[in-house]
């Protein structure tokens, strides 16, 4: 009888009990949450964990691809409009030829660049390298006074072709035999319809390009459509080598690719995404430090939980070169640190030899001349161009400007500016929009839930997992293995129950009482009939001060105002609060003998309630959300406690609910008690 009473007081649903068991931890206590520590950025360590297997890999691998095409606004892949290439002002230097180029990726977005082949091809159909350039464009010019300096420490070998050493490598590849395209990434040389300030110095938010109807890059409508220059840049690549396998003189099964700083970040990429290319080289950006500093070379949801090292392994089996210097990649002969474990992956594939890190410390960051030495040797190997080694660099008279410019009076340069930024974006809305109203429902729905299940990062966890620790009715649920507690409370009247109800709301376990700090009337209705599951989430009520409420959402600490400095690399708050909502949930069935469990989302929480559920499945029997006016699209920040990115994209709220099955859960504009009934828990 007494152990009967202690526990009628321990659970009992009284305004006094429930007053004393709202908080877990003491007054001024945060939980010990790993996740309250700084943000991840891109100066980090982001180490490789080879999988066991070659099967465990390629699991792994899909998941990544994956993640790049949503993080690239890539998926579903966008039709391949025609190209209408135009090939235009052919001059020649000693041993290979020069022409200019420029087509259109997206319908009215131009591709320009550089097109070299060799002046005297032997018979039949050639090899090609793709050349994405990198920072300093690929009309980068070291000056006469740099080139000597470069020449005196052995980097460059000639005072004239070695000043645009861009271009040296195409060059010289063109006379190894190979056709060659050098294509400009957004904002350099003939590729300014959205200019160098915005692709490559942007740092400031711009409220006028904010907006539902229209807005502009880097906006909060931009990320919620997994719109970035860094993902136009990426489609610019696909693009380009659409353009280069398209070619008569083209072999399209001996395509390699090939780029150093910003153009190896698009290297990596390419690969990961694309199979056409069978050797690359991607050189100065495989590093498990710092990722690529530029805009152009980040994107939200990109590196959450994987880095460039990772992301370069994608390339294998097929053959993979880069070089270690005295930067970043400095650590990448260390074991742990980059390039052993990339080895360790082809070891896997029994392709060990296939993948080569030459140690070049003794130059800074570069793409210099014995880095493109090594190179021309990997790639007269793989692309089978039977070259006698050594191979050496020869000079040529660099190119005038008349010479290298696409844009000429015949040929004029397309519109750009704030414009025709506007106009883009809205053009790959509606692309995107069209391309998922054109699927069946259980192909759009498929497609959905995989780019939720990224932008979310989560499953639902094991029993095995979650841990709960505490007093009955207050307690600290935590996953051990990332860090993770949250503050829960739980109550009930009745010994025996038949149902678990978990009730989240906007303001964590705050928002269910009142001002005078006694239980909404609708929580005590649920005692009488289940045991109800309370918590705050990540950052509501005990993750901050006493009273405080969050309004925007931490970053890392950049100057930049990018959304994909702080949400490349770390779940965003929405995200972290839907893994707190699973843990409820695998908490609910583990420690409650699997009886039914509800959900109920009130105050705010019905979205974050919304993609936990579509994560969840057949774990939860019903749920109860109040929607509210809310839609994802009425966001203005990236900043906003509700902000994800790619949520618009992937069809706002409505096409999240249309994850859900419609007879497991009812959404209501404002949420009274009785709209309890409809859970039927007596």
């Amino acid at each position: 009888m007494k152990k009967f009473i202690a526990f009628l007081l321990a659970t009992c649903c009284s305004v006094s009990l429930f007053a004393q068991a709202s908080r877990v931890f003491p007054e001024g206590e945060r939980p010990d949450d790993a996740r309250l520590k700084p943000l991840k950025d891109l100066n980090g360590f982001f180490p490789f964990e080879v999988p066991k297997s070659l099967e465990a890999w390629e699991k792994r691998a899909a998941e990544l691809r994956l993640r790049i095409l949503v993080a690239t606004g890539l998926y579903p892949l966008p039709p391949k409009t025609p190209l209408n290439a135009v090939i235009h002002g052919k001059f020649e230097r000693p041993g290979f030829t020069v022409e200019k180029v420029y087509f259109e990726s997206y319908p009215g977005l131009f591709v320009t660049g550089l097109l070299f082949r060799p002046s005297n091809p032997p018979p039949g159909k050639l090899p090609a390298v793709l050349s994405p350039h990198g920072h300093g464009g690929r009309l980068q010019d070291h000056g006469l006074a740099g080139v000597r300096k470069e020449i005196a420490s052995g980097a460059e070998l000639f005072e004239e072709s070695g000043r645009m050493p861009k271009l040296v490598r195409n060059a010289q590849l063109a006379r190894m035999g190979c056709v060659t395209f050098l294509y400009d990434m957004l904002g350099y040389a003939d590729n300014q319809q959205l200019s160098m300030q915005l692709a490559h110095r942007f740092g400031k938010q711009r409220p006028g390009f904010e907006g539902k109807e229209s807005w502009g890059l880097y906006s909060a409508q931009a990320e919620m459509r997994m719109q970035s220059i860094f993902g136009i840049q990426a489609w610019n690549s696909i693009r380009a080598l659409d353009f280069l396998a398209s070619l008569p003189d083209v072999d399209p099964k001996r395509i390699a690719v090939t780029g150093g700083s910003g153009g190896g970040t698009q290297t990596i990429i390419i690969g990961a995404t694309d199979p056409r290319p069978v050797v690359g080289f991607p050189n100065g950006m495989v590093s498990s430090s710092m990722q690529g500093g530029c805009t152009c070379e980040n994107a939200s949801l990109l590196r959450i939980g994987t880095g460039n090292v990772e992301l370069a392994a994608l390339f294998a089996p097929r053959p993979q070169g880069m070089t270690a210097a005295n930067d970043w990649t400095k650590e990448m002969l260390v074991k742990g640190k980059g390039f052993y474990e990339i080895q360790d992956l082809y070891a896997l594939y029994g392709k060990k030899d296939d993948v080569i890190c030459p140690d070049l410390l003794r130059f800074p960051h570069n793409y210099n001349t014995v880095s493109r030495g090594h190179m021309y040797s990997w790639f007269n190997k793989h692309l089978k161009l039977g070259i006698k080694e050594p191979i050496a660099e020869k000079d040529y008279k660099l190119f005038t400007k008349e010479e290298h410019a696409v844009w000429t009076d015949k040929h004029p340069k397309p519109p750009g500016g704030d414009a025709f930024e506007r106009k883009l974006t809205r053009q790959l809305a509606d692309q995107d929009s069209k391309l998922l109203d054109a699927m069946s429902d259980k192909d759009r729905r498929a497609t959905v839930r995989n780019a939720w299940k990224i932008m979310i990062g989560r499953e639902l966890p094991a029993a095995a997992d979650i841990k709960l620790e505490g007093s009955r009715g207050r307690q600290m649920l935590s996953l051990p293995a990332k860090g993770e507690v949250i503050p829960v409370v739980s109550y009930t009247r009745t010994r025996v129950y038949r149902k678990v109800v978990i009730w989240v709301h906007g303001k964590g376990k705050d928002g269910l009482y009142d001002d005078e700090g006694k239980p909404i009337e609708a929580l005590q209705r649920l005692c009488g009939r289940s045991r109800v599951i309370v918590a705050d989430l990540f950052l509501q009520g005990e993750f901050l001060a006493p009273g405080k409420t969050l309004t925007r959402t931490p970053t890392v600490r950049n100057r930049r105002e990018y959304a994909g400095y702080t949400h490349g690399y770390n779940h965003s708050v929405f995200a972290r609060r839907t893994h707190d909502i699973l843990s409820l949930i695998a908490l609910a069935k583990k420690h409650h003998d699997n009886r039914p469990v509800y959900l109920v989302a009130t105050g705010g929480a019905a979205p974050v309630a919304a993609a936990a559920l579509a994560i969840a499945g057949s774990a939860v029997s019903k749920a109860i959300l109040e929607t509210g006016d809310f839609t994802f699209a009425d966001i203005k920040s990236y900043r906003h406690p509700d902000f994800i990115p790619g949520a618009v994209k992937y069809g706002d709220l409505k096409g999240l609910l249309d994850l859900i099955p419609k007879d497991s859960i009812r959404t209501v504009k404002a949420f009274s008690g009785d709209d309890l009934d409809w859970l039927r828990l007596k």
